[in-house]
């Protein structure tokens, strides 16, 4: 992306965040008047910013894991974040509420139809004391991440991978499980195990009904390479 011209803005704050969802995926009718994503915070929203302009059909948001930080710095200075009797701060209830604003955050940009919503994250790798490894997103909390799978329609690694007696490969790992044990999962039904690390390209395959497929060689058994991004 660092090539492309594109529009760019760089939210500092939880709640500059926020504006920017129901900006984008306009108000909840699920939620009550005068909250966060109802109609009052929208019609805010576009007094402050204006419309939505109608040429973003691809929304990049980079990253996920510096979102989740910001979410839980905001979410521990709030009054939950405290004990009502010591007033002591209470990492339960900023974890808790944190939780909360992160789900509600991907659950209202779920309904952003007309646009794609990319989040870009890191991959994390954690051994554990039984040399298991396991790869996952890095996120602040672990309720966020457990319950992303649910929310998102495709989950793509992009890791080095060696296919056969080549050379390892940028590649993008599009479901699981996997031979690498890398997070994927492909609601679309539309993409090979592993795929060709453009996104242009994929974003095409996943979106246009009858158009030119990208091949991209299949994948062998073989251990996963240095770290990536998710």
């Amino acid at each position: 992306m660092q090539d492309v011209a594109v529009d760019t803005v760089r939210p500092r704050t939880w709640p500059e965040i926020r504006d920017l969802a129901v900006w984008l995926a306009g108000a909840s009718p699920a939620v009550q008047s005068g909250t966060v994503y109802s109609e009052q915070h929208y019609a805010a929203v576009v007094k402050e910013y204006g419309e939505r302009p109608d040429r973003y059909r691809t929304i990049f948001i980079d990253s996920i894991t510096a979102i989740s930080r910001l979410s839980f710095a905001w979410s521990s200075e709030r009054p939950e974040a405290f004990s009502e009797r010591s007033g002591k701060r209470d990492l339960r209830g900023a974890y808790g509420l944190h939780a909360r604003e992160m789900c509600a955050w991907l659950l209202h940009l779920q309904h952003a139809r007309a646009i794609n919503v990319v989040f870009l994250g890191i991959l994390e790798t954690i051994t554990d004391d039984f040399n298991r490894t396991e790869h996952r997103l890095q996120m602040e909390g672990s309720r966020t991440s457990r319950e992303l799978p649910a929310v998102v329609d495709q989950i793509i690694t992009m890791h080095w991978i060696k296919f056969g007696d080549e050379a390892p490969v940028r590649a993008f790992v599009c479901s699981a499980p996997n031979p690498w044990g890398f997070p994927g999962k492909d609601r679309s039904g539309r993409l090979e195990l592993t795929e060709e690390p453009h996104l242009g390209k994929l974003i095409s395959k996943l979106t246009t009904p009858r158009g030119e497929l990208v091949e991209f060689p299949a994948t062998a058994a073989v251990k996963g390479g240095s770290d990536g991004s998710i």
